[in-house]
């Protein structure tokens, strides 16, 4: 294969079928969606053989714990795919819809009308779900897709394309408006980061080292976060029920995911209360504690952490604790070590958990809440494409209205200006 040539006519395809997206009316799409999910729940038993074989793949590779567990689809997981599917076609459709509409003195209307931003190049690693998700946002926002999955998730991820074909087939769409690569090789990421001509914004979903690369390398715009170093602040105004049970799921609910506690602070004030029922839980758990002198004080079985710790995205049963003497303390380390993925706040003080969401520059900051609800679906998204730490266009998990932007238009009635 020659990979320039083919990646050529995947974006040439990609623009065309953006076209006929762009003018796709909702229904259509919406009928898209429930026929894809109807094929993925069909087929439920066909991806999980498709899944299989990628995991043996990736154990006699010795992938690392972490990727195995996002590479890894049950029939739960599945199942979620098509209920994904089945809530972005029951969210509102965004494009077309025209705001802001104001009678200027000439006698036109101006307003701002919501619309497609093209084609979507979309790279990622493991997780077969995202060729679904990313599928039916694309679709439902008017877009049209290109997708490059990880090669350890190649099998999966055909067997999903061709759910996602069948459906657009069925709706009368252009089975070309998602496109998922046909190929492991990695030239074929080079191509799609410079095809400016034929992908208007790249969304990258992976680890540090791939996202760090396409950000360098793309002549396109990109829609990202590098890594969650996220952190759950536990004030001494906080409920120690709440706290506990707080930085206990924010931590173990699942380990390899970008929303997942990595650092744990705690007031002094409170932490002889908390951090020994908090040990307990996670030693039960096979969570490695790493902590500051104030802490293994109260906790002499953690292990000392390092200034490497504070930085540290772990993906895997490990975690950093530090002790602080109030909420400025937290603010401060937060600001510091954080990468803007998402903080919370254990705290009953209104005062204080109104200042930790103005002052904490994260995409999601939340108060008595698991830092582990950061995710489109939770948010009522219906999936989300990726998690964007950037401040432009779009911030936090990205759903449909992050995959659209908005233009001017003009209402008039044979006006002409004077």
């Amino acid at each position: 294969m020659n990979i320039s040539e083919y990646m050529l006519e995947v974006g040439q395809k990609a623009r065309n079928a953006a076209r006929a997206m762009a003018r796709a009316d909702t229904n259509a799409k919406n009928a898209a969606l429930l026929a894809m999910a109807a094929a993925i729940r069909r087929d439920s038993a066909a991806l999980l053989a498709a899944n299989a074989k990628d995991l043996d793949e990736a154990r006699a590779k010795g992938l690392e714990p972490a990727l195995i567990d996002r590479l890894t689809l049950t029939e739960k997981t599945v199942a979620s795919m098509a209920e994904g599917l089945e809530q972005i076609a029951a969210l509102p459709d965004p494009i077309g819809a025209m705001t802001d509409l104001n009678y200027r003195p000439s006698g036109i209307q101006v307003g701002k009308m919501r619309v497609p931003l093209g084609v979507i190049g979309i790279i990622y690693e493991a997780r077969p779900n995202v060729t679904a998700d990313a599928s039916a946002l694309c679709l439902k926002s008017g877009n049209a897709a290109i997708l490059r999955g990880g090669s350890e998730a190649f099998h999966a991820n055909q067997a999903i394309a061709a759910c996602v074909r069948e459906g657009l087939a069925a709706a009368g769409l252009p089975e070309t408006a998602v496109q998922v690569i046909e190929t492991t090789d990695r030239a074929a990421v080079g191509e799609l980061i410079t095809m400016k001509d034929y992908v208007d914004v790249i969304v990258p979903r992976g680890g540090k080292g791939l996202i760090e690369r396409i950000s360098n390398e793309a002549r396109v715009p990109v829609i990202k976060h590098l890594h969650g170093v996220c952190h759950v602040y536990i004030d001494d105004k906080a409920d120690v029920e709440k706290a506990v049970r707080i930085a206990d799921n924010a931590k173990t609910h699942r380990y390899g995911t970008c929303n997942t506690m990595e650092t744990l602070l705690v007031h002094a004030g409170i932490a002889h209360s908390v951090l020994p029922k908090l040990a307990d839980i996670y030693t039960a758990k096979g969570v490695e504690m790493r902590g500051c002198e104030a802490s293994r004080v109260i906790v002499p079985a953690m292990k000392a952490a390092t200034e490497e710790d504070w930085h540290e995205e772990y993906l895997a049963p490990i975690l950093s604790i530090k002790l602080v003497h109030d909420l400025d303390g937290a603010l401060d380390h937060i600001a510091r070590y954080s990468s803007q993925h998402t903080e919370a706040i254990v705290t009953e003080d209104y005062t204080r958990a109104r200042r930790f969401l103005r002052e904490v520059d994260s995409s999601s900051v939340m108060v008595n809440a698991s830092t582990r609800f950061a995710d489109g679906f939770e948010y009522g998204l219906g999936a989300e494409i990726g998690i964007s730490t950037d401040k432009i266009h779009a911030r936090g998990p990205v759903g449909l209205e992050g995959l659209t932007s908005q233009k001017w238009v003009v209402l008039g009635d044979g006006q002409i200006r004077i």
